[in-house]
């Protein structure tokens, strides 16, 4: 039956226009409007839109009371939305909220396990955060995985018709720029798109153009910085990538990764490498024969078109999806209020501002300073004061609006 929805997220990447549409407006609007629902807007990516995170959670709760949503769906990237803030949205509207979570392969920890609590739906896209999740007695979590939105679709073209040998979309982090580097070196030119590259950021709805254009598109799995056996490594995700790339009629070349085979045939409907030397033999082999290559396309993207679109993808996790909207009240402007207040910081949290920020900016500049700051106290908070980061008296929040 058809739902009226409030999306909770951001329409460009992190907030920034410059960097283009996000991916959740790219995939998840679409992708619910085609099945029928009512969908509606709350850009929660978009800061300067709002002097602190007080302005933002009203005018998120006012959209709440104007679209009386059924369905509240978010994507959170850290405290932008406060519990109480979410509990209240509840009480007032009688929807049901699930979070899609981004990065659970290193954020449960910080993030989910503290947040899932406010949702009635948790939706994760790693098992291990399942596992962790169940032991945690949180009962909410789902098991769901990223896909393509079928407005992506493209028929594979031939390699010889082909602009790009090998490009690669995404952002320029981690150990990306250590991995074209290298490829530079033994002869073979990588195109990139994304922030931090020399072409910059592309918009999305040239993304799978440049996808259809190129012979082979690489996808890397690195992600944020993990400790795991008293060593820092960069844990590795199964990107949305995986899913975009054969839907847009390219041939994926990735990174292994824990679970890619549940998804796809390596070999046949795409390719894989876990070291330098088995990337650049695959990009050569691939380059030096066409048939090959257009039959891994041809395969990944009937995959694709058959079992991994977000319009196929949704339907279960909706199937979920029970409002109580008879049970709404009014919202309850009065507690907010006294949250708003509780979350200005006093003259002893701006001193501590001070007192964190300047050393950083000594060390780190003035445009990287405050981050850092933000970052340090983000880590002793979650730490130790667990889930009242994500509360209105969370200091991290209090401290570092601009920065967060």
């Amino acid at each position: 039956m058809p739902m009226k929805i409030l999306c909770v997220f951001g329409q460009y990447a992190y907030g920034c226009i410059d960097r283009g549409e996000s991916y959740e407006y790219v995939n998840f609007v679409p992708a619910l409007r085609g099945l029928g629902h009512e969908v509606a807007l709350f850009d929660c990516f978009d800061r300067t839109a709002y002097r602190n995170f007080a302005e933002l959670n009203r005018a998120f709760l006012k959209a709440v009371e104007h679209e009386q949503p059924q369905l509240i769906f978010c994507v959170l990237m850290g405290y932008e939305l406060w519990s109480e803030t979410l509990r209240l949205a509840k009480q007032a509207s009688g929807a049901c909220l699930l979070n899609w979570a981004a990065d659970d392969s290193w954020k449960y920890e910080e993030f989910s396990r503290y947040r899932a609590p406010s949702f009635d739906i948790y939706a994760t896209t790693y098992r291990s955060a399942l596992q962790k999740a169940s032991v945690d007695g949180l009962a909410n979590f789902t098991l769901t995985q990223w896909a393509a939105s079928a407005s992506l679709n493209r028929e594979p073209k031939p390699s010889i018709a082909c602009r790009y040998p090998v490009s690669f979309i995404g952002s320029a982090y981690g150990n990306r720029r250590a991995w074209v580097a290298d490829l530079r070196r033994r002869g073979i030119e990588v195109c990139c798109f994304g922030h931090g590259w020399d072409n910059g950021a592309v918009p999305a709805d040239q993304v799978s153009a440049i996808i259809n254009d190129s012979i082979i598109s690489l996808n890397f799995s690195d992600s944020g910085l993990v400790l795991q056996g008293g060593r820092i490594r960069h844990s590795r995700q199964l990107k949305a990538r995986v899913f975009e790339v054969p839907a847009a009629g390219g041939c994926l070349l990735t990174e292994a990764t824990e679970g890619l085979e549940e998804y796809f045939s390596p070999g046949e409907e795409i390719e894989i490498f876990s070291d330098i030397k088995e990337l650049a033999d695959k990009i050569n082999q691939l380059l030096a024969n066409p048939a090959h290559r257009e039959n891994i396309a041809k395969a990944g993207n009937q995959r694709v078109r058959s079992c991994h679109t977000y319009e196929i993808r949704l339907q279960p996790l909706l199937g979920k999806v029970h409002p109580v909207n008879d049970q709404a009240q009014q919202m309850d402007w009065r507690t907010f209020e006294s949250l708003a207040e509780r979350h200005r910081p006093g003259w002893l949290l701006r001193v501590l501002r001070i007192l964190l920020t300047a050393p950083c900016i000594l060390f780190w500049g003035r445009q990287r300073g405050p981050r850092a700051a933000r970052r340090l106290l983000f880590e002793l908070s979650w730490r130790f004061a667990g889930a009242h980061t994500y509360s209105a008296g969370g200091w991290p929040g209090r401290l570092f609006y601009r920065e967060s």
